[in-house]
């Protein structure tokens, strides 16, 4: 058997998250359709972060186990023949299989992630599932000196979405960055890993902060004080990118690239 590890983009609006569920349309089982009208066998799929319904990917890392003999670009340009105009497989790699061998999300030493603010006095339909949308004026400067206060390791039990199943709410967040471009302003973390809704939560009370309804030492407090309901309310998934997935170099996968193709 040969471990396949697969790089993946995709549009998340029309899909109901990444993890296949009954009577739904998941990019996973999408992709594991795609497999099997290529391989002519059933293939199961693990990655390396879950996404919700309507989040993005630029980044993404799969890897299955197949006895399938495919060339690196025949894997990529056959899948791709049978996935939809949203889904697409970047790039393909043999990587070591079993159970010291690479696997997507716990070889996984660090995750990426983007949300694009659409931030301007009127909606725009080009940016319609694609960016969060916030009309009053947003302060990128004063969002990311609030935004420092996350970096570290600590308990992000005020940014933890109710139905999240980690074990432990302690995260290593490397760093936070907001970054103002026109009427875009972006924000990026990067952490060892994440809670559920963790990013769209901090991102929701960043906003607060950024249009002027809360100090900047504010998101310092909520960090401390570890009480989800004294945040602010999970923001819309439309601008959530997950960005980049970094891996050891022994593995041997390609450079991957954060870059967002609009910013």
């Amino acid at each position: 058997m040969k471990r396949i590890a697969l790089g993946l983009h995709y549009d998340g609006t029309p899909w109901q998250g990444w993890q296949t569920q009954p009577h739904r349309q998941t990019v996973q089982d999408t992709l594991e359709a795609a497999l099997d009208k290529f391989c002519q066998t059933p293939l199961a799929t693990t990655c390396a972060g879950r996404t919700d319904a309507g989040v993005h990917a630029i980044g993404q890392v799969v890897h299955f186990d197949t006895d399938a003999s495919r060339e690196s670009f025949s894997w990529v340009r056959g899948v791709n023949a049978f996935l939809p105009p949203s889904v697409a497989v970047r790039w393909a790699a043999e990587v070591e299989g079993g159970d010291a061998g690479f696997h997507a999300r716990f070889s996984a030493t660090a995750r990426t992630y983007h949300y694009v603010i659409y931030n301007h006095p009127v909606r725009s339909p080009l940016w319609q599932g694609r960016a969060g949308w916030v009309f009053r004026p947003l302060a990128a400067e004063a969002m990311q000196a609030a935004a420092q206060a996350l970096v570290g390791e600590h308990d992000f039990s005020a940014f933890r979405a109710a139905e999240c199943q980690a074990l432990s709410p302690v995260r290593q967040l490397h760093a936070i960055d907001v970054r103002r471009r026109g009427d875009l302003v972006v924000v990026t973390l990067r952490a060892n890993a994440f809670l559920h809704h963790m990013v769209r939560n901090i991102v929701g009370s960043l906003i607060q902060v950024g249009s002027g309804n809360r100090p900047a030492g504010w998101i310092a407090e909520l960090l401390a004080g570890r009480n989800r309901e004294l945040a602010a309310p999970t923001f819309c998934p439309d601008g959530l990118y997950l960005a980049k997935v970094d891996y050891d170099a022994r593995w041997g996968l390609p450079e991957a690239q954060d870059s967002l193709p609009f910013f």
